[in-house]
């Protein structure tokens, strides 16, 4: 029996742009997972850690924010179908849904941080609230996130000009819909740890 690789340029039956992404990711989610362990463990570890996000309207809010790049993903998913159904055109459409979903969430997310740095005076080295770390611990992580969106909706805009101009493929589309799952995903531990944990009693 001949060996299932002899040579080339998939020894993992995958395509060499899929594997580098998967690569990235793993190790960009290593970045995320050390930033909310530590966070974690400073939350624990700290008697004055506020609690300062009421119900409504700061959960309400930062909810919609999670339903919206949530909504992001359903058109991303869609745009990876189009690309294997072969229509460019629909591809396009749905990558461009894909990527004002990104935009709508990074504008809610400055909203936010406006109030919070306006109104509530809280900064990246203080707080009204209790231990100052809070600051510098919440624009850390979510600021870190909203730069992956950002990079995100640029990179989609790359793929979605590519495709229109029929140069991208299939996995080119897929791959970009990799990193965007990743940054939905990452969304979804940094929600409920960041807010949700943080609910005003």
């Amino acid at each position: 029996m001949s060996p299932a690789w002899s040579g080339g340029q998939s020894p993992f039956a995958i395509g060499s742009k899929k594997l580098g992404m998967w690569l990235f990711l793993a190790s960009d989610s290593l970045t995320f997972a050390t930033m909310l362990a530590v966070y974690t463990f400073v939350r624990y570890g700290s008697p004055d850690w506020p609690a300062p996000f009421a119900f409504s309207p700061s959960i309400l809010f930062s909810t919609g924010m999670t339903l919206v790049l949530l909504s992001s993903s359903l058109t991303m998913v869609h745009a990876v179908q189009a690309m294997h159904a072969g229509d460019r055109a629909r591809t396009v459409r749905w990558i461009l849904a894909t990527m004002l979903g990104g935009a709508l969430f990074v504008g809610l997310h400055l909203t936010e941080w406006i109030h919070l740095i306006r109104d509530e005076r809280m900064t990246p080295w203080s707080n009204p609230w209790g231990a100052p770390l809070f600051g510098a611990a919440f624009f850390g992580i979510t600021g870190l996130h909203m730069l992956h969106v950002t990079a995100g909706v640029v990179y989609l805009g790359i793929v979605a000009a590519g495709v229109r101009r029929g140069r991208f493929s299939d996995e080119d589309v897929e791959v970009s819909g990799l990193y965007w799952h990743f940054v939905d995903l990452v969304w979804m531990f940094v929600f409920p740890l960041i807010y949700l944990m943080s609910v005003k009693p």
